[in-house]
């Protein structure tokens, strides 16, 4: 049985629990609700990711071993979605194979069970502290998705040659347009974008782009 989030601010990053041993859900829920950090317990895989909000700041404190479902398959999953939320695994048989695998894999820790209850307040606050970056990052990648998505296909073109390093002249002349109308076009990306100037943007358009690209899909 999931559990529903322990009380506090709604806007506060939530930790999911993941782990079948219901005592080891219970304890950790517990321990977390005495320092007011929201939690959500889950008994399964299937449970979790059923009930994953990636548009939630959050972090995991996920079990190596459990029925139909590892942890590294949940870890797989959550990787193929481009899920951010930082992952602490932890385990009763922990070997260092397993937690390189974890590692590498994106993991932010790899804990052995039983684990000291200060040490692991100590690393969820840690991993809180990520996801809560890691959201932020997120929330303004979205943002800058749906302005992107806002563009029409010739400002889309002038923007990826602005992208490219190319000046108006250049934009105007491998688009058979004027740089009047290319002025035009860069004047409304800067609105649309809400930015003080397109070159500010640059980095940011070019990490979503990149991010579409790795995820088997053209560049929008």
């Amino acid at each position: 049985m999931s559990q529903q989030p322990q009380s506090a601010s709604p806007l506060a990053p939530i930790v999911y629990i993941v782990d079948d041993d219901n005592g080891m859900r219970t304890s950790l829920a517990w321990l977390l609700e005495s320092v007011g950090v929201k939690s959500a317990g889950f008994a399964n895989a299937r449970e979790f990711l059923d009930a994953f909000d990636p548009s939630l700041a959050a972090c995991l404190v996920l079990d190596v071993r459990m029925p139909e479902q590892s942890g590294f398959d949940v870890q797989a999953e959550l990787n193929r979605q481009g899920a951010t939320l930082p992952i602490i695994f932890v385990s009763g048989h922990g070997d260092i194979p397993m937690s390189v695998r974890a590692l590498q894999n994106g993991a932010i820790d790899f804990v052995e069970k039983p684990y000291n209850s200060q040490q692991m307040l100590d690393r969820v606050q840690r991993a809180l502290k990520l996801a809560t970056l890691r959201h932020a990052a997120d929330q303004k990648q979205r943002e800058l998705r749906k302005r992107l998505a806002s563009l029409t296909a010739r400002e889309k073109e002038v923007l990826r040659g602005v992208i490219d390093g190319k000046g108006s002249k250049r934009i105007a002349s491998d688009l058979s347009i004027s740089v009047k109308t290319v002025d035009v076009h860069r004047a409304s990306i800067k609105d649309k974008l809400g930015a003080a100037s397109i070159a500010m943007l640059v980095r940011d358009v070019m990490a979503v782009w990149e991010q579409e690209a790795a995820a088997g899909g053209e560049p929008r």
